[in-house]
């Protein structure tokens, strides 16, 4: 392996993030989405034809059609603009300017280095600056971002900036515990542990504001 083969490796082992943007190319929407799942489907076909699988089985013919469209439709889907949620807010009316807490929100995601699943939970808070948005949209926010593939630092961040832009205020946190099953499931196969990432936007930095967050979601951490 060379220089160059053993550092990418190190940085997909390591679950290295690169850029907190996902990497996109720019001819990346050029194709429909039919198109991509009969390019996808062919390149399944050879995936498990190379390891030696009878693709004319009744349970496996179907299988790259199936895991095809599963790509481009459903836990990729993310990375079609398309699919972005609507940026609707409302006015504060009821002037109610302390923390707002969603805890709990179900993260499924899919780690870009070894393709296999990222599952955990994400908690979110924002402090309003006048505007308040739907609590199923701070939801939708994290399944757009999490279908795709992902690294957990870039996720967390893509959060807070989207519901920042969206809320116009810096004041949004976003904290999210997952389970990768590239590492429960092969590599070190440790079942048990799970990663942690943060990130903090205005008022969050304040110590006191944040271990409000904390409070709020019995999450024990020296963030």
């Amino acid at each position: 392996m060379t220089n160059n083969e053993e550092f990418t490796d190190e940085i997909g082992n390591n679950h290295i993030a690169t850029n907190e943007q996902t990497p996109l190319r720019k001819d990346a929407f050029e194709k429909t989405d039919e198109e991509k799942i009969e390019l996808i489907k062919k390149d399944v076909e050879n995936i498990l034809f190379t390891l030696g699988m009878d693709l004319t089985d009744d349970s496996l013919k179907g299988t790259p059609n199936r895991v095809a469209k599963m790509f481009v439709k459903e836990i990729f889907g993310g990375l079609n603009p398309n699919k972005k949620p609507s940026s609707s807010t409302f006015d504060n009316k009821y002037k109610y300017n302390e923390m707002l807490v969603e805890k709990n929100i179900t993260v499924y995601s899919t780690c870009e280095h070894h393709l296999l699943p990222i599952v955990g939970r994400a908690h979110i808070a924002y402090i309003s600056n006048g505007t308040v948005v739907g609590l199923s949209k701070m939801n939708r926010v994290v399944d757009y971002f999490a279908k795709r593939p992902q690294v957990q630092e870039r996720l967390t961040i893509q959060i807070v900036k989207e519901l920042q832009k969206v809320l116009n205020t810096e004041n949004v946190a976003c904290i999210i515990d997952a389970k990768h099953l590239c590492v429960n499931s092969r590599g070190i196969r440790d079942i048990e542990s799970s990663t942690v990432t943060a990130e903090f936007g205005g008022k969050f930095k304040d110590d006191i504001v944040r271990r409000e967050f904390l409070d709020y979601i019995k999450l024990d951490t020296n963030f």
